[in-house]
């Protein structure tokens, strides 16, 4: 049984499609997963919970509290409980729910609570699905680190005919198998991860700094924990707030902060992914007080920061991986793998500007990946989140790769 001892919480909404959530539960109780069903008042008058209780062999929760004996279902013991939370079917109201933080019933309030991985599996007709505001509370919850089972093309309750059906309940059992079986490649690995901008102070009010959002690089760093690592996030300043408990953030503000902080914490890992923007140079001198606007031009000298991949490139174990990233405007294949070899990395992660919804401040991006072979692999544009997943697919194989050629 491939899902042995895996706790699941599985969310069920007021679908059409509820009654293939009855085959999904038994699909996931027969693989070993223990199951708790969560249904929304509406997923009530197209599944009955004594249905699903059947199956799952628990008391279904809908309610915050019991109607007989004031018993309280507590959202956040079943968030913490769960190894992985599954919701099919998710209604497009359930979507916009989820994506605001709109919290009106048990299951909402559990996804919020929810510590570990969301797969959510959409199902509504046709017109509903492609609507812009449902499509983009699609990609805001992409955009928060859950995965999205597509629905699939075929004939509707409406009578139409197109994209919208629930994905069928076998292959969803199959994604959650894939997903478990993913998930601890990395157990007892150790990560070190850099993300967002450097700010290069000129005096007490201004800056060097760069539009970087930190949103990949938190991206990798969460999807390095799901895999099982143990992972150390140095921060530029940035606005994310790390949710994930197996993630150590340290933060910083200058490029000669993260350097020092890198250099010590590198040889104890197994492993770095260099995603922030660090900046290239710094004010030689800082002023302690503003600088007054006293003539017309101002000349800031400046002077090169310290080569954080480079220097940690120089450090590098046989044992250790090394990731870059290059962000390129032209000549963009041989520019990177340059950058690859004169810092000793293992893979390089290419973007370039010339690409649309790829670079700062967005929640997509367009990558390749270069390795030694210098042979690249191109993936078209993603959700950063599935961006990082891509990554640390390549970091699994680069170690396997590593590991083959040790013994």
């Amino acid at each position: 049984m491939r899902l042995s001892g895996k706790h699941i919480v599985l969310g069920v909404t007021g679908s059409i499609a509820a009654y293939k959530a009855a085959y999904l539960l038994r699909g996931l109780v027969k693989e070993g997963a223990e199951v708790q069903v969560v249904m929304t008042p509406s997923a009530k008058e197209f599944i009955t919970p004594v249905t699903m209780s059947a199956l799952s062999g628990k008391p279904v929760a809908s309610e915050f509290f019991s109607a007989n004996d004031g018993t309280w279902h507590s959202h956040v013991d079943m968030g913490q409980w769960a190894d992985l939370m599954l919701i099919a079917p998710a209604t497009a109201a359930t979507l916009g729910k989820m994506a605001s933080a709109v919290c009106d019933n048990l299951l909402i309030t559990t996804y919020l609570s929810a510590k570990c991985k969301v797969i959510i599996a959409p199902a509504m007709d046709l017109d509903m699905f492609r609507h812009p505001a449902n499509l983009r509370n699609i990609e805001i919850l992409r955009s928060y680190g859950n995965l999205i089972i597509e629905p699939g093309e075929g004939a509707l309750a409406s009578g139409l005919h197109g994209k919208g059906r629930m994905e069928e309940p076998e292959n969803i059992v199959e994604e959650v198998v894939k997903f478990f079986s993913q998930k601890k490649k990395l157990l007892n690995k150790h990560f070190l991860v850099t993300a967002g901008p450097t700010y290069e102070k000129i005096d007490p009010v201004r800056f060097i700094g760069n539009y970087s959002s930190g949103k990949m690089g938190y991206a990798i760093a969460n999807e390095l924990a799901l895999a099982g690592a143990k992972v150390t996030l140095v921060s530029g300043p940035v606005e994310i707030k790390n949710t994930n408990p197996d993630i150590q953030v340290i933060r910083v503000e200058s490029a000669k902060q993260m350097h020092e902080k890198c250099v010590s914490i590198f040889p104890e890992t197994d492993g770095a992914v260099m995603c922030a923007a660090v900046a290239d140079f710094t004010p030689v001198s800082f002023s302690d007080s503003k600088i007054k606007r006293e003539k017309d031009d101002l000349v800031i000298q400046l002077k090169p920061t310290s080569d954080i991949a480079g220097d940690l490139g120089c450090l590098k174990s046989e044992n250790q991986i090394l990731v870059g990233f290059a962000l390129e405007t032209n000549d963009e294949l041989s520019n990177a793998y340059s950058k690859l070899q004169r810092k000793n990395l293992d893979l390089i992660v290419l973007n370039s500007l010339n690409d649309t919804g790829a670079g700062f401040g967005v929640d997509t991006n367009k990558i390749t990946l270069i390795g030694k072979d210098n042979n690249p692999a191109f993936f078209e544009l993603k959700s950063k989140t599935e961006v990082a997943a891509d990554i640390v697919a390549a970091i699994v194989s680069e170690m396997e790769k590593k590991r083959k050629i040790q013994a």
